[in-house]
């Protein structure tokens, strides 16, 4: 196994180096099950990447206008605009869900179901499993009832933990992973984006995809994922920090390794 790693800039600076890259280390082989089965793909073994200026505009990736290619993600992609009905950032930090839609990143990072046992324990103000945050009445916000279940948000649990207990603490990862994920035919590539202050910063790391787009889905997550964290810190009252990103299937298919080496200058 090689691991790949790469030190960037910027999230432009990111994607531009693991495009160039991928062509040169990536092991090429065809997808036998899942989104676009039956294509080949170049993927890494397994990727790193360091970002230390992840808040540096633009976002997304930047193509000179006389290369003739489009860029892979467009602005109103991610904030909203013409010709899209939901802004990434709407799937990514609110639990609105589309009929058909098996989940959102949102819907898992922001209306997590309190599940029976845990409930227990609640009414029962087991102090030594449960936050004792969770024997209040809910707040509307960080813990809310809807059709008599109870739900936690994810991303102001994180934020109000570590405003009322200060920031050395390793639990505090936003979780998009379910155990029972692997009876989906496409379960989430996003599975866990875990949290750490240090330096009066915010620092996402790592943030980790089971499988990734590196094309056009790497640079739409992590400026999406961008906002997330500039959101966080600025409520927790934090500088905006780094990022450090990782997947075990980073990879670029076959329909997008012509436009990759136009972009890249390679033959």
């Amino acid at each position: 196994m090689k691991i790949h790693k790469i030190e960037a800039r910027d999230l432009p600076d990111l994607w531009f180096q693991a495009v160039h890259d991928i062509l040169d280390e990536g092991r090429k082989f065809k997808v036998d099950r899942g989104s676009y089965a039956g294509q080949t793909r170049l993927e890494y073994d397994y990727f790193i990447g360091h970002v230390k200026y992840p808040g540096t505009r633009p976002l997304i990736p930047d193509i000179p206008p006389s290369m003739g290619i489009p860029n892979p993600v467009e602005e109103a992609y991610i904030y909203g605009g013409e010709g899209y009905e939901r802004s990434y950032i709407e799937y990514l930090m609110t639990s609105h869900k589309e009929p058909g839609e098996s989940y959102t990143y949102g819907e898992r990072l922001t209306k997590v179901p309190i599940t029976m046992d845990k409930l227990e324990r609640i009414m029962n103000k087991d102090k030594e499993v449960i936050d004792e945050r969770l024997f209040l009445e809910p707040d509307g916000k960080i813990v809310f009832e809807e059709d008599g279940q109870l739900y936690l948000n994810q991303i102001e649990w994180v934020i109000d933990t570590y405003k009322k207990f200060g920031a050395r603490n390793n639990q505090m990862v936003l979780q998009v992973a379910d155990t029972s994920d692997l009876v989906l035919l496409d379960p989430p590539c996003l599975r866990s984006i875990d949290t750490r202050i240090e330096d009066g910063r915010l620092d996402f790391r790592p943030v980790y995809f089971r499988s990734w787009d590196l094309w056009g889905g790497l640079p739409a997550n992590l400026a999406g994922i961008q906002n997330l964290k500039e959101y966080m810190a600025g409520e927790i009252g934090v500088k905006d920090g780094e990022m450090l990103v990782e997947s075990k299937g980073l990879h670029l298919y076959g329909y997008a390794e012509d436009l990759a080496k136009l972009r890249c200058l390679k033959k």
